[in-house]
Order: structure tokens, then sequence, then C-alpha cells
């Protein structure tokens, strides 16, 4: 099987060194470093919710229909799949909580606060003892894996007065846990190979998690039979030609209107109609039928690369009616999907070559445009023409570039990370450990800070503060109060092992795991 994250070797054994040193360090662990810098006007930090005593969660009522409408105030009127205007806010209107990858169909959407001012760490998962580690493959030679990686954002939402915290792991497994006691809902469900990706909860009320594994297979679950996960129905990387690549499942599905929209390392997106229903018994049930399928890659691609590294790593995102989506290859596709529910053939609209890997997620404003941030490893001319970040016009094809910043020349260069909006910037954190404020109509860096690298995981906004991890296992807090202005640290916690997941802001408590082995609450006292 090819190395982690499309066989980047080269940084995958960096990685994999770090993630034994922060093993060893979360295990000598007996206290966490805190310090913190308060603002002037620190304030009371919001009360800890109390959770329920019930093993089987109660569920809302499933409903249809498309989940674009917000709680932050009523929508302009959009006939289509994804309401541009919903970028940046919360996505369902059944279901309370941060529930896929950067939270809604546009990727850019990070929690809900407040955030905490002065944060500890209130519980570690698992226990006191052991960490989360399994062994996997790379390029054929079995090594171990610990904790939580690229991408990892858990799942957090509200049901029934219990928080529930949802998130895949290196020890091959699905966990879903009480996010006030850190304890197991639900017996954590194991699957054949190590998760890298996030998990997506159904945002229509259904009782259903949906994740992608190593494993081959893009698995359904059922959250509704007791305390256990139960497989409903799975996806396998084979299921359609031609494939390239490899067979693993890193991105985290968008379901609307019952349609699963999900892209593969087999070099495939796939559509999938799910059917859910509720059986006789009032379990959730599924009948899923593939629908569409289209190659990631191109021949003009191909013949500009000269490799088969194609694979589709990253979150696809939707914004009116197209799918965005980028592969390792550096192709962007945007596919106009406006008849898929009446039976039309999804097509190809929109094409880009950003030169170099794309693995971060495509992040959608409101007014349409794509930010897209790329690797650079090939050494490619297009991948200096273009920049490894970039802000693209998709309603100009011919040339979309609207400006894009160079990450080129830095040693390692380039970007993982999928870039986060607020307030007219875009923030995004590089594989060299350089934490980047850029103007989101100009593309000008207004500041920038140096951190430990890599720095995998995708920056959060959140009531104007900006959360990044570094590789030193230090997670850090910026007021970004005041747009463009290079951003004073609030507070930093020092967790162990390099943070390479995204964290979920959800009330007053942050949630994130590290390659230590082990998966934290942080939060005010």
């Amino acid at each position: 099987m090819p190395g982690e994250r499309g066989g980047h070797s080269r940084i995958k054994e960096q990685r994999q060194r770090r993630a034994l040193l922060g093993l060893a360090a979360v295990i000598l662990l007996v206290g966490v470093a805190v310090t913190v810098a308060t603002r002037d006007d620190d304030s009371t930090p919001g009360k800890e919710r109390t959770s329920s005593e019930t093993s089987t969660p109660a569920r809302p009522a499933a409903r249809s229909g498309r989940t674009t409408s917000t709680t932050e105030g009523r929508l302009p009127p959009f006939d289509g799949w994804v309401n541009p205007a919903s970028s940046g806010r919360h996505w369902s209107d059944a279901v309370d909580g941060l529930l896929t990858f950067r939270g809604n169909p546009t990727r850019t959407w990070y929690g809900k606060g407040p955030v905490p001012r002065k944060p500890v760490v209130l519980w570690s998962y698992p226990g006191a003892s052991g960490g989360m580690c399994g062994e996997s493959s790379v390029n054929g030679v079995s090594k171990p894996w610990c904790g939580t990686g690229w991408t990892g954002q858990p799942s957090v939402w509200n049901d029934g007065g219990r928080t529930y915290v949802a998130f895949g792991a290196y020890d091959k497994a699905v966990h879903v846990i009480d996010g006030v006691t850190g304890k197991d809902i639900y017996t954590p469900f194991p699957t054949g190979d190590i998760i890298k990706g996030s998990v997506t909860i159904d945002p229509d009320g259904f009782p259903l998690l949906y994740s992608g594994s190593r494993d081959n297979s893009y698995h359904v679950l059922a959250l509704d039979r007791g305390e256990s996960m139960q497989q409903l129905w799975s996806l396998s990387a084979d299921a359609v030609s031609p494939t390239k690549w490899n067979n693993d499942w890193d991105g985290s599905g968008l379901v609307i209107d019952d349609y699963l929209f999900e892209g593969g390392e087999n070099s495939q997106f796939h559509i999938v109609k799910l059917n859910r229903s509720r059986g006789a018994d009032g379990k959730v049930t599924v009948a899923p039928q593939l629908v569409f399928h289209a190659p990631g890659w191109d021949d003009e691609l191909m013949a500009a690369i000269g490799d088969e590294d194609v694979s589709i790593e990253d979150s696809v995102a939707i914004s009116g009616n197209t799918v965005y989506f980028a592969n390792s290859g550096g192709l962007v596709q945007g596919w106009d999907i406006t008849g898929l529910a009446e039976g039309r053939t999804p097509t190809r609209t929109f094409r880009f070559w950003t030169g170099d890997d794309t693995d971060a997620s495509i992040a959608v404003d409101r007014d349409g445009m794509l930010y897209v941030a790329s690797e650079y490893e090939r050494g490619l001319e297009q991948a200096r023409t273009n920049g490894q970040l970039m802000k693209l016009d998709p309603s100009k094809p011919d040339a979309p570039l609207v400006w894009k910043v160079d990450d080129h020349d830095y040693e390692p260069g380039g970007i993982w990370a999928t870039p986060a909006l607020a307030r007219g910037m875009v923030y995004v954190a590089t594989n060299g450990g350089r934490l980047l404020g850029v103007d989101q109509e100009t593309g000008k860096v207004r500041w920038s800070k140096q951190l430990t690298g890599p720095t995998w995981q995708s920056p959060v906004v959140v009531d104007d503060v900006l959360i990044e991890g570094d590789c030193d296992g230090v997670l850090h807090a910026y007021d970004v109060s005041d747009p463009g202005s290079d951003p004073p640290e609030l507070w930093s916690v020092e967790l162990g092992g390099c943070i390479e997941s995204t964290p979920a802001v959800w009330n007053g408590r942050i949630y994130l795991g590290t390659r230590a082995g082990r998966f934290f609450a942080i939060g005010d006292r």
C-alpha cells in the first residue's frame, strides 16, 4: 500500500519520529503546562453542561430537505443545493452541532463559542493508562501510529441534554464519547485499518455516522442500536473503475437531500443515493445506490505530472449547484449537480491545475470564490507560477487566479492545512510552521508567525480567537479581533505530541487529539 497522505515519505518519516517522541512524552506526562495571557476584559467563563445518564441517546425526528438554513439569521432565497450565502454559518437546522470537517458544505464553519479564556485540560481519553495506537503499513513496512492525525477533526453535537463527541483514530476505531465526562457512550467501532480523516454526522437528524478508513471502505454506522454502533453499509474503493493510487478514504463526506458526496484515494469522486428511512421497529435503515462517479484526473493532468499520484484526499465542498474538489496531482474540478435529483448526469464546469499536490479542502466564500492550498513537492514550474495559496474565481474559468501567496522558497514548503475565512482575512498554516494572516481581498500577507512545524492542523477561528497547534504539542490561541493586525497570543496549552488534527470548539470547550496517543478536552474550570 502506498504511504500515508499519498506517499509523501520524506515528510511522513519526520512525522513518525515526532509521534514516537510525543508518545514517550505523554506517558511521562504528569501535569499539563499552561501559560495564559489574559485579555483586559476577562469575563466569567461559561458554565459546564451536565450529562444525561442514559446510555442510548434520544434522536430528533428525521426530516427531508436541504440542510442549509442557519440559526444566525434568515438567508436570502436560493433554489439549489447549497445557498452560497450560508458560507461561514452553522450547517443544519435539525442537529445542533459541528457535524463534518470544517463544519458545513462550504468548509467554512469552525464551531460555537465561547472560547475558553484560561484553559486547562479537563480530561483525556482513553484513561490514565494506554493510548490509541495501531499498526499500519507504509510502502509495505508495518509501523506504529498513535492518536489522531491529519485531518482528524472531531464532530460535536448536542442531543437530549447531552454533548456527543465523535472521531476516528489511529487505533483503527471510531469513538463516540461524552463531551462532559470523556467516557464512552458507545463501544468503539473497529475498522480494518487506521482512520486519518474526519467523521460526518447526519445533518438531517438520522442517527447515522459516516467515516472513511484505510481499510478500503467508507462506512455508514447506525447509532440507535443500544451501546454498540452497527455498520449498515460500506462503499468499497473497488466498487468503481478505473482507479488509481490506493484504497484509503480520508475525506469527510457531505450528506445533502439524501445524497452522499465523497472523494476517495482510489482517485474517484462518488455520489451515493442513501435512501435513508425507518424500519417497522423505528430503527434507521439505508439502501444506498451509487448513482454517479467520475475520475479525479484527466489525460492532460497525467501528461503534466508524469506519475499516478492523483488520489482525492480532501473533503469535497459544495456551493450553489457545484461540487468542488482537488487531488494529489493538483487538479481542481467543479461539477454541476443542478439536475442530479431529477436524474440528470453531473457535468464538469471548472478545471484548474495548481501545479502540485492539493490535499487541503477547498473553502468557498459567499461570493463563490475558492480558496485553495497546495503542497510543494514535485518542483514543477506551474506550482511556482500559481503559488501555494490561491484565490480562484470559478466564474472566469479561462483565467480564474485572483491572487496567490508563495511558499515554494521555504524548506519544507507548501500547505497541508485547509484555509480558514473570517472577517475579511484568510488564515493558513504551512508545512514549514508559518502561520499566516492574509487579506482576503488583495492576497497581501498582513502578518506571519513562526511555529514548530510541520503545522498541518487547519486554523480554527471562533469569536475572534484563532486557534492553531504546532508539532511540539502546543495549542496556541491568538486575538484576531482587529483583522489584519499582528494578533497577540492569548494563551497556550502544552498537550504533548504533534498536533496534526483540527480542533473542534463547542460551548466553552475545545476537543482535539494529538499524535501522542490521546484525545483531550480543554476548557475553563
